[in-house]
């Protein structure tokens, strides 16, 4: 055993409420904007359920973002990749970096459920070339034991290695585990993370911390260990999904869909895109 591995506590949970934006789109804030500092690398994550029309064409510069198909069909278009269409279990991830458009669509007569999470990008690498990532739910890594089903999305957990590639390190797990199980899974310590509990409940964390569906829990401080674990037991039949990253720690400046570090940076952002020579 190694005895660097450090247990992680949950720091503090709440339950993000939903608002109906339109007949047509509901959403909660997972992870609210402006809590750069507490939150780092992550920027805000959405949970949406939506039919087709709630979104149009919309550029982004700066981040990285993460879609997650709970239920339905998403159609996806981008400037980068082209045309495709998410399933449920199936997730994306898009490298915005200098600039990208993209609109995201629920198929016609659908009711679709995801989750959509911005990661931030150091300063230097904010102008990267956009990239695109389909992760199919059946060609991620993942395992199946004691009850447990772990895929990995990103990043490394329980022997599994995503492909993914990722600007800032980030880990996303998909656990669903049967009442009475348990996982442990080990992330960097130097990791700021959360679980978000899709359905059933648990208990998380050293302390044995409940979750239920629709709550969000932060993952204590994983100080200056090498490794920390994660405990978690379901008492019910349980699906939630863990995100864990290494915090950039510089000044965040965020507008609309752009983030940069200055407020100078997004000022250029904005004339890029009206001038035409936002993509790259």
């Amino acid at each position: 055993m190694n005895s660097k591995i450090y247990n992680r506590t949950i720091s503090h949970k709440y339950t993000p409420e939903f608002q109906r934006n339109s007949d047509i789109h509901t959403m909660a804030w997972v992870i609210e904007p402006e809590q750069w500092e507490q939150h780092d690398p992550f920027l805000v994550m959405a949970h949406d359920q939506m039919r087709s029309g709630v979104f149009g064409v919309h550029p982004h510069r700066g981040i990285e973002t993460v879609t997650y198909m709970i239920d339905g069909n998403l159609n996806h278009y981008d400037s980068k990749h082209g045309t495709g269409v998410l399933h449920p279990g199936d997730a994306q991830w898009m490298t915005a970096g200098r600039g990208v458009e993209h609109v995201e669509d629920a198929a016609p007569g659908e009711l679709v459920n995801l989750l959509q999470l911005w990661v931030n990008i150091p300063a230097k690498q904010k102008m990267t070339a956009a990239r695109y990532q389909d992760l199919r739910k059946d060609s991620m890594p993942q395992k199946v034991e004691n009850g447990v089903s772990t895929k990995v999305f990103s990043g490394s957990v329980n022997g599994l290695t995503a492909p993914t590639l990722n600007i800032t390190p980030v880990t996303m797990v998909e656990f669903k585990i049967a009442a009475g199980s348990e996982s442990t899974p080990e992330i960097p310590g130097s990791y700021n993370g959360f679980l978000y509990v899709v359905k059933g409940s648990g208990t998380f964390g050293s302390e044995h911390t409940p979750g239920k569906a629709g709550e969000v829990l932060w993952l204590g401080l994983g100080k200056s260990a090498e490794i920390s674990d994660i405990k978690i037991k379901a008492e019910e039949d349980m699906h939630v999904m863990l995100y864990a990253g290494e915090p950039i720690g510089e000044p965040v400046a965020a507008r609309g869909p752009f983030v940069m570090n200055t407020e100078e940076e997004i000022l250029q952002a904005f004339a890029d895109y009206r001038n035409g020579t936002f993509l790259d």
